[in-house]
């Protein structure tokens, strides 16, 4: 089992301007600590956070030797990239490569097969953008400069087992 992921722009000099960024592959490797797998920083690749850093990242992750069984991918939009490199190569999705995404995308839902990915909580990030916004703008301090709030994973059908 090898799994990869893209990020986005993720480099020494960009990686404190794209915080989203950084936080996704902590998070993804997080996971992999959870499930025991080590972390190698030759399986992440980085890339912007449209369809065609997806599809380039990809391709080069589905070349290696040792292909990998799993990618997470920044963004469902990276991922869309991944699913189309992957149709290249003759890989089937979950058959031979599982794909995790991150935003939940409308069209996550509607590409072959559905995508898994990591659903942001939208309403409540705006909520909370809008009482720190009001504060400052009632010469407030607001109660909290800095918001944590809980990703949910929606499992569809872009995972599986990897086959023996």
């Amino acid at each position: 089992m090898t799994v990869c992921a893209i990020s986005s722009e993720i480099s020494a000099s960009s990686a404190s301007r794209i915080l989203c960024s950084r936080a996704r592959v902590d998070g993804y490797r997080a996971a992999l600590e959870t499930a025991g797998v080590a972390f190698d920083p030759a399986l992440v690749r980085a890339g912007d956070f449209h369809h065609e850093a997806g599809y380039a990242c990809g391709r080069e992750l589905l070349r290696l030797e040792d292909r990998p069984t799993a990618v997470f991918a920044g963004n469902d939009l990276q991922a869309l990239g991944l699913y189309e490199a992957a149709r290249e190569l003759g890989l089937r999705i979950p058959d031979d490569l599982s794909v995790v995404g991150f935003d939940d995308l409308p069209a996550a839902r509607w590409v072959g097969p559905p995508l898994t990915t990591i659903r942001q909580p939208l309403g409540e990030m705006a909520g909370a953008a809008a009482r720190i916004v009001l504060d400052l703008a009632r010469g407030r301090k607001p109660a909290a400069t800095r918001i944590e709030l809980a990703t949910e994973l929606v499992v569809r059908s872009s995972t599986a087992p990897p086959r023996q």
